[in-house]
């Protein structure tokens, strides 16, 4: 869709990946204007731009659209032509383009979706000739922000992003140094606050460790692989847990625990009460949502077949 075509429409524009937490958390917002300004003159558009590459796949993005609720057009933006035509930098970023092609207002990050609101309406009275007014407060809209729509926890958040993969790994707490591309044996001992280890046989290649030994896999999360059982260990502080992977065909069992229990209450929306999960899809899973203090917790991931990838923690 150009946006030549939308002249005379107020076009909104959110770059987004759909692994991304952030992304995740304010894509409430963007479906909610799609579905509130419906037939008044507002166009929504998403920009999918990949961070990693098993988002490059059709396939994958349009599950996540479905899952998500997103029923307005997205663009796959895999070799980042429209990202660099924005001159963006940023997942997410929102920019809104006025009814003459103007590009008018941007949001960057998950804050400022209010203003964002506001400045679609004051477009929109712009657009049918109204005389320009004061942004005023929005009407509310009817947004979802549970699960992993909800808005981080800042008061309590403590744990950075954190990526398992080469390229950009920090803070891994392994004994063994860390070998590239090659299957070695981890293990995991003491932890500090935002260090994380691995156990049992894995490779760590520049975008994801993977459980065994390197196979014949995919870019669109399809990877294979030999050996065992292995683990993840991370101490962390923050509401909400989450971790980015990938399983093999036939998916991967695991099992959490959080200080060496079941989860229970705390589990997250991809985990039972009694820490078991299933990686089924390449994704972000959230693992743990903490519903009373907030405190530093060790949690182990055990995985009970081999072939998973894991790409980066995120909290909230």
């Amino acid at each position: 869709m150009a946006l030549e075509a939308l002249r005379g429409k107020v076009v909104v524009v959110s770059f987004w990946t759909y692994s991304c937490i952030n992304c995740l958390r304010t894509l409430p917002h963007v479906r909610a204007w799609a579905q509130r300004y419906a037939g008044q003159g507002v166009v929504v558009v998403g920009v999918h731009s990949p961070e990693f590459a098993f988002e490059k796949d059709p396939a994958n993005v349009a599950r996540a659209a479905k899952d998500l609720k997103l029923d307005y057009p997205i663009a796959l933006d895999d070799g980042y032509k429209i990202w660099r035509a924005y001159r963006n930098r940023f997942w997410p970023a929102i920019y809104l383009v006025d009814a003459q092609g103007r590009l008018r207002h941007h949001q960057f990050g998950e804050e400022g979706a209010e203003t964002t609101e506001q400045v679609i309406q004051a477009l929109l009275r712009e657009a049918k000739g109204a005389a320009p007014m004061p942004p005023r407060a929005a009407a509310p809209v009817a947004t979802d922000l549970s699960g992993v729509g909800m808005p981080a926890d800042l008061d309590n958040l403590r744990s950075p992003e954190s990526y398992l993969g080469y390229a950009q790994a920090n803070a891994m707490a392994s004994p063994e140094p860390l070998l590239r591309d090659q299957p070695r044996r981890y293990s995991a001992g003491r932890l500090g606050l935002n260090e994380w280890a691995l156990s049992g046989l894995w490779t760590v290649g520049p975008e994801f460790a993977q459980l065994g030994g390197m196979t014949a896999g995919t870019d669109g999360g399809g990877a294979g692989g030999t050996g065992g059982a292995g683990a993840i260990a991370i101490r962390f502080h923050a509401r909400d847990l989450h971790l980015v992977m990938a399983g093999p065909p036939d998916g991967a069992r695991f099992v959490l625990t959080i200080d060496g229990q079941a989860p229970g209450e705390e589990h997250g929306l991809d985990v039972d009460a009694q820490g078991r999960g299933r990686v089924d899809a390449s994704r972000l899973y959230q693992l743990v949502r903490q519903r009373g203090t907030v405190r530093d917790r060790r949690i182990e991931i055990r995985f009970l077949d081999p072939g998973v990838r894991a790409y980066a923690f995120t909290f909230g």
